[in-house]
């Protein structure tokens, strides 16, 4: 992330704890990512310097206003304005950051063989909110190379419980015990 996705996201985020607008601008921004990221000409579209300032901020009043609140479309127009629009991501994941630090919420993502039921995700997520003290946002991705077991990863750290890393952790002490 870079220093203007710092500067520019730590900053929306801070206007929004002050409106007490956090939780809602939160799930905007995960909205307008989610857009941007399917529709990535848009994006070049409002960076294009050929096409006016004007009809480029135009274009997001177009699309936003009325739809997010106020400060995130002022936002996205200051971004247009600066010539910052390819920073956006990195501001969502600035003011995401500071949000989930605030309210002790942490992402997790599981990988497995097989997809995990409801009741083995649910057990899951309580398991990890217990270890982390944290509220967890549970992702799960399926992957056929993971033999049995899970891997977990949560707050930067990742948890092994694969047959492949079990079955390492063994050769590598038996290893150490020959040597």
């Amino acid at each position: 992330m870079t220093k203007t996705a710092e500067l520019y996201g730590g900053s929306l985020y801070d206007l929004a704890v002050e409106e007490n607008a956090a939780a809602a601008m939160m799930e905007e921004l995960d909205g307008i990512r989610k857009i941007f990221r399917e529709n990535p000409d848009y994006v070049r579209l409002l960076s294009e310097p050929s096409i006016p300032r004007a009809e480029r901020i135009s274009l997001i009043d177009q699309a936003f206003d009325g739809q997010v609140h106020p400060y995130v479309n002022n936002f996205m127009k200051v971004l247009c304005r600066e010539g910052l629009m390819r920073e956006l991501m990195g501001c969502i994941e600035q003011f995401r950051s500071r949000f989930y630090k605030d309210q002790n919420i942490a992402e997790a993502t599981v990988t497995s063989a097989v997809p995990l039921n409801e009741k083995q995700m649910s057990a899951l997520q309580a398991k990890l909110e217990k270890m982390s003290g944290k509220t967890i946002l549970l992702r799960q991705k399926v992957d056929a190379k993971v033999i049995g077991g899970l891997k977990v990863e949560v707050d930067g750290k990742q948890l092994d419980g694969t047959l492949e890393h079990r079955i390492s952790t063994v050769r590598r002490k038996v290893t150490e015990i020959i040597l």
